[in-house]
């Protein structure tokens, strides 16, 4: 990948953790059930799913693999960061915001199954229309 397509997806993560910070104020998050989260958590897998699929479906197969890893790197590494700094040293809750903000920590997994899950049902898919 170029550095600009870096650039860009590194932007664009950090402006949808931004939105997700916003949206989970006043206590990220904090003042909903636990049943609640689960079903948000649930519910967010499918528009992602089908963001990414787009998203890597435009590319060309021997491409699509790295630029998935590449993807579930921004989308996990600097959210974890920035979840981190907030939680974990301005709350102070340390290295345990990860038990406390399960609901977060679900998601620096997620886009490393996701993605290239989806990489290898893209290339699958095309093979099998190809034969």
């Amino acid at each position: 990948m170029k550095r600009r397509h870096h650039i860009k997806i590194f932007m664009i993560a950090s402006i949808i953790w931004a939105a997700f910070f916003v949206a989970g104020l006043p206590s990220y998050y904090q003042q909903y059930s636990v049943l609640t989260m689960v079903w948000f958590e649930l519910f967010l897998l499918a528009p992602i799913t089908v963001v990414f699929y787009f998203v890597l479906r435009r590319l060309h197969a021997d491409k699509r693999l790295v630029v998935a890893l590449w993807l579930a790197f921004y989308f996990t590494a600097p959210l974890a960061i920035y979840d981190w700094l907030y939680c974990g040293v301005y709350l102070g809750h340390g290295i345990g915001f990860v038990v406390t903000y399960w609901y977060l920590t679900v998601y620096y997994i997620v886009p490393w199954l996701l993605l290239p899950l989806i990489a290898k049902v893209i290339d699958l898919k095309h093979r099998a229309l190809e034969s």
